[in-house]
């Protein structure tokens, strides 16, 4: 029998959009190669369509698929915050992803470690995902299964319960010439350098 997670990389490599439990949140989540999919997203989270989404990556190599490239000093920086609950800010000029950054150029990545076993073995199988928090744009985020199916119902394609999520948001930050820019304060309090 297929588990749930197997079930989602299926659907997640066909269009599809799934809630599951992230590193933080429940997030909304599809396959950064669908366009369609975080098209879908949008619409159901009710989003402003200005707003770019969160990324979440297994490994450094996963940023070649953007044609990120980082240098050494930033490598050392982000060796200190990833995996774990800090979103980086990095710039992507590749327009292909404009469906993802929405134009501004960057997009916040978060790389998932193997000690979350079912995400991380997701990522490896299915690539990047974008992983905005599950609930509707200005409603707060969905902390067990049952509130993420009362907002979006049968508009999403597949639920996995991962019991209680509760907690912050993920920590923000951008680099910029070896000195890091907190956006937004989250699970990991960053002192200001």
């Amino acid at each position: 029998m297929k588990s749930d997670y197997e079930k989602a990389e299926n659907i997640l490599n066909n269009d599809g959009v799934v809630v599951l439990p992230t590193d933080t949140l429940y997030g909304l989540v599809a396959s950064v190669n669908s366009k369609k999919a975080i098209e879908k997203i949008y619409k159901i989270k009710e989003r402003d369509k200005s707003k770019a989404l969160i990324v979440l990556i297994s490994s450094l190599k996963d940023l070649d698929i953007f044609d990120i490239k980082i240098d050494k000093d930033q490598a050392k920086i982000l060796e200190k915050f990833w995996p774990g609950k800090v979103s980086v800010l990095l710039v992507c000029k590749n327009s292909k992803f404009k469906y993802i950054h929405r134009g501004k150029g960057e997009i916040a990545f978060r790389m998932i470690g193997p000690r979350n076993k079912n995400l991380y073995n997701l990522l490896k199988n299915v690539g990047p995902i974008v992983a905005p928090s599950a609930n509707k744009e200005g409603e707060k985020p969905a902390e067990t299964i049952n509130e993420a199916r009362e907002y979006f119902a049968d508009k999403v394609d597949f639920y996995i319960n991962g019991g209680e999520k509760k907690g912050e948001s993920s920590t923000l930050i951008r680099m910029n010439e070896g000195k890091i820019e907190i956006l937004r304060q989250g699970l990991v309090k960053i002192n200001k350098q």
